[in-house]
Formats: C-alpha cells, structure tokens, sequence
C-alpha cells in the first residue's frame, strides 16, 4: 500500500496508485448546498486534497480523464451533470508573503493572483474569443478582464480557494506591536483583502462566476470582512459534512488490518488504541455521532507502518505541527492563558452555550472569561472540540487528543519554565521516575523552583490543579509515554496516568499513575515557614496530612485497576502526592494494586 501522506494532488494520487478514501460521494450533497461555499477545518485536515479532487472533477480539461480519475469512485458509478463542465480557477493564499509592510503584503497578493490567472488563461487558450489583458499591477484589473472572456463563451467559472485565511491570520499573530494595525489595513475599509472578496461577490452576480468554494482555518477574517463577502454559505458544522475530511475509526481499522496481513512486529490492536489516544476525538458537529482522526497524521502512522514496518518515532511530525505561533497568540490574550488551562483541566470546564461562527478580530481581542469567543476560536484551530452538551444544553468542549494536549503543555512549559537549566535538571528527574519509581528528585525540583512560579501567577486555582500542571508539564513526553491527565475510568478519572507506549515496551520505562491532593496552610494550621522546616516524614505523619493520602491512596487503587485491565500492565508504578500549600509535596507509594473491583 502506497500512502500519500504529504500529498495532496488528486491526479498524482490516482494516476501512481496511491491509497485514497473515497469522499466522492459527498459531491452532489456539495453540489445542493449551494453555490458559494465555506468550509473550515484546523491546519492539515485534508482541506487541499479536497480540493483538487473537486477541481479535477469540474475541470473541462478533464474530462477525457474521468474514467481514469473517477471510474471506480463512489462518483464514477453515478456522476452530476456538473461534471467537467467548468473553468476552474485555482487561489492559494498560503503562498502569499505575510511579512513586511502593508504595500509588500499587497504586492505579493496581486502577484499571486495574476500568476494565477496567467495559467488560467494559458490552460483554456482553445476556449477564448476575446482577448484577455493581466495588469501587471492589479490583479482584480486581470480578474475582470478574464471573466469578461469567460462570458463569452458557454461555460461557466468555479473558483477555488485554499487557505483563504493563512497570510491574513499569520498577518494577525505576527510578533509585531503593529501586528494589528496592519491587519486592520488589509482587512477593513477598503483594504485589499476586502476587495478581492467584493470583486468575488460582484462577479457571482451574472459576471461568469458560477460557483465558489472557500477552505480555511476559521471564520475571523471573513467576519472581519463584513459586507465585503456575506453570501457564503457555511458547511463546517453541519453534520452530512462532519466526515468530509477526516477519518473514522472503522476507515481506520480495515487499513490496520490490512497492513497487519502484510506482516510487522506490531497488533493492529493495540496499533488502533494508539492512534486513538493521539489522533482521534475531532468532531465538527453538534449532531455528529462519531469522532474523527486527523487524516494527515493517521497516513503519518500508516505510511510508517508500510515502509519501516514499526510506529513512528515521534508520534506528532514536527513539519506537520500546528502553527505554535497561534497558540502563543492565544495565551497572551486577555483570559487567554486560563483558558487553555481549564481546557487542559481536563474535566469538562469549557461550556459555551453556542460557538461563535462569525467573530472579528476586536471581539477576540476584548473577549472575557465567560464569553464564548475564545472557546470558538481554539474549536477552529482544532485545539479544542465538540465533546457533547453539558447542563442547560450548554457545548462541552475539550482536548481532542494526545497531539492537541501535547501542544498546549508545550506551550504552558514555555511559558512558565523559560529557563534552559531547569528545564535540563527536570528531565533528569523525570528519568529517576520513569526508570526507578523514584519521585524525590521530582518534587525537591518543584519545590524548590516551580512552585514560586505557579504560585506567582495571577490565577484562582490553588488547590490539585497546581500541583497536577506542576507534574504534567514535566513528566509530558509523547515519544516513550501516553501522558494522560484526567484519563477516564469507569470509576472516575485519574490525575496523571503515564502508560508506555505500545512500541516502547521493549525499553525499561516503568507505567505510573499519580493521583494529587491539595491541603492549603490554614487547613494544617502550620505556617509556610513551619511546612518548609520540617522534616518531610513528619510531615507525612501529620493526621490532615495522612488522611489526605489515604484519600489520594485510595483512589489511585480503584484507578490504578481500571488502567491495569484496560491496558494488561502488569506493573503499575502508582503514587498518591499531596502538596502542602506552594511550600512542600509529600507523598506515599502505593502498595500492590488489584485488578477487580477489590482493593488490596
């Protein structure tokens, strides 16, 4: 099986017999919901590929191709009228500039364009009775130059847009204290940005342009268009499109399966509950059953799997990583940096009562805690995503996945321990854990540095939640670990379980679970300097301080054998911790763990 992963030419995919997962049938549906179209998904969702299957499928240069491209497709079988009857004009706003000066950003946008429509042009040439002029300086001049020949002639336009709002939100995140002005200029008034999509408005009117269909990332920069484009109608959220791009875990499961009868020291079982845990949990829609995997990362796996024959090493490809820049944009918002922390929570803390689906930049920028923008806009990059509803019909939204989680850590580590040094003596000291079961590095090292910096923060969440962050973000490695907090169980969830990956069983690193507990000083009734003085088995000893790890104990038992028949570990390291307000951790390894429902 050829896997083409980092490939997002229809022709080439079809043509060299690469794997392909027929969403051709979803065309007429496409086709009925309207003429001018919208469709959003986070970063590497499959967006390109989409469209060039569409635009192989309406281009009238292919249609001596489709039998070839479409025959044995859902589509070939029984294909629209539309087929192959359109000019397709192809705009793909990654490829302009985002950096430099207002005028150097126009400039490349005009460039591209008119590059653009050069092709066009020189690819119908058999087709045009009138001549057709590209301004070498304004490309909305060419635009209407090439759709005055187009209505010359019987057929029709579609345009096509990829990433229409990839240079506009890189513009917006840019590390520039102008980042915003200039945005502004390209977006509003009579910025560029707007015209082009007036001119794309103007010209579905009767000018040529029969049909359009928009991909991006999220909905801001059309909002912040306003009536510069108003006529798109938005697909992202209904539910016969929720599959559109992705995978299901069915689609999944057969291509394990039959990779699996190839051969390879690895299960497509425990293959699938890998994938699960770090590609899995994208849903796009309110009334959508099931969940979908990122497409791009799952024919990562795949395509490791057929040419190596084992998972990848790093389970996220760093060339396919969510642009970081949009997560440091969103942390240092107002609110910002909570949200991804009641998001990273991990027990459903983000409700809003409806996602925001059209929003500007000054709502984003003025949002507060309880408002719905932030959450709306983490939905679109995919870093957050519909996970049902919760009291009064509220949408819980979550984490989807191992990636996605990872990637918040990152950020917060980032954020929190900038310092080079600490960061190198805490992964020594996550390696005393993860080899020997050893948590007194760990905790000397958040005693001692971290917890200054968390409790230094402007934040209302003293209690487990500190100490918890405190752990994940440095015991969080993807490439030996899946680093799960508030992993569910049918008894509750668990804080911290660290379950080795299925290919990384081989080496020595040890599963562990932590279950945290928090006991402010007013609740020992001992101040910060009694707790930093004593002695940390005293400390143990304190009856508030034992109860609460006999608490903590207790539950990571019950956790602890749901884990262990979840996963058939047969050495699960677990630790009850308890921190002493930010001064001191205490904490008490856990005995030998059951696998009923009895404790031992």
């Amino acid at each position: 099986m050829k896997f083409p992963y980092g490939l997002s030419d229809f022709d080439t995919l079809r043509r060299e017999g690469y794997w392909y997962l027929d969403r051709t049938d979803r065309i007429p549906a496409v086709e009925a919901a309207g003429r001018q179209l919208i469709f959003l998904r986070p970063r590497r969702f499959g967006k390109s590929l989409l469209l060039s299957m569409l635009e192989h499928y309406y281009d009238l240069n292919q249609a001596d191709h489709f039998e070839t491209l479409f025959g044995p497709l859902a589509i070939g079988q029984n294909p629209t009228p539309l087929h192959n009857q359109f000019f397709v004009l192809r705009w793909d706003f990654s490829l302009v500039a985002s950096h430099g000066e207002t005028d150097t950003i126009e400039d490349s946008l005009h460039r591209h364009l008119n590059e653009c429509l050069t092709k066009f042009v020189a690819d119908y040439q058999a087709y045009w009775t009138r001549a057709i002029r590209i301004h070498p300086e304004d490309a909305l001049t060419s635009f209407q130059s090439v759709l005055g020949a187009v209505n010359a002639t019987p057929h029709k336009l579609y345009l096509l847009i990829d990433e229409y709002d990839k240079f506009a939100n890189e513009v917006l995140t840019a590390p520039r204290s102008d980042s915003r002005e200039r945005y502004q200029t390209l977006l509003q008034g009579e910025g560029l940005m707007k015209t082009v999509f007036k001119h794309i408005k103007a010209a579905a009117g009767g000018l040529g342009l029969d049909r359009v269909f928009i991909v991006g990332v999220s909905p801001v920069v059309l909002s912040d268009m306003t009536s510069g484009y108003n006529v798109g109608e938005n697909l992202f959220l209904l539910p016969q499109f929720n599959d559109l791009c992705g995978f299901s875990e069915s689609e999944v499961a057969a291509v394990l399966n039959q990779l699996k009868s190839v051969g390879g020291d690895w299960s497509a079982e425990q293959a699938l509950a890998t994938m699960r845990t770090f590609y899995n949990g994208y849903r796009f829609s309110e009334e959508a059953s099931e969940s979908l995997y990122n497409p791009t990362l799952s024919l990562y796996f795949f395509n490791a799997l057929a040419t190596q024959g084992h998972y990848p090493r790093q389970m996220l490809d760093e060339n396919l990583a969510m642009d970081r820049n949009k997560l440091a944009y969103i942390a240092q918002l107002p609110q910002g940096e909570d949200l991804l922390i009641e998001a990273l929570s991990g027990d459903d803390r983000v409700l809003v009562s409806e996602l925001m689906q059209r929003f500007g930049v000054a709502d984003v920028l003025a949002a507060v805690k309880d408002q719905p923008f932030m959450a709306s806009l983490l939905y679109f990059f995919g870093i957050l995503t519909l996970a049902g509803q919760g009291q009064l019909a509220k949408l819980i939204l979550r984490i989807p996945n191992l990636v996605a989680r990872g990637l918040y850590v990152e950020r917060l580590r980032e954020r929190w321990l900038p310092a080079t040094d600490v960061r190198t003596l805490s992964t020594a000291a996550a390696e005393q854990l993860y080899l020997h079961a050893d948590l007194t590095p760990l905790c000397e090292l958040i005693e001692q540095g971290y917890f200054a910096v968390l409790a230094n923060r402007d934040y209302r969440w003293t209690n487990e939640l500190l100490v918890k962050f405190a752990f994940l973000t440095l015991l969080f490695d993807d490439r030996l670990y899946m680093a799960v907090s508030e992993l569910e169980t049918k008894r509750g969830y668990a804080d911290l379980a660290l379950i080795v990956r299925p290919d990384m069983r081989r080496f020595q690193a040890l599963d562990l679970l932590l279950e945290f507990k928090y006991l402010s000083l007013r609740e020992l009734g001992l101040t910060g300097e009694q707790v930093r003085s004593e002695a940390r088995e005293a400390l143990t000893q304190h009856p508030t301080v034992a109860a609460k790890l006999d608490e903590a104990e207790a539950q990571a038992r019950d956790y602890g054998a749901a884990l262990i028949k979840r996963h058939g570990l047969s050495d699960l390291r677990a630790f009850a911790v308890v921190a002493l307000g930010v001064e001191r951790l205490v904490w008490r390894v856990v005995g030998e763990l059951a696998t009923d429902n009895h404790t031992t």
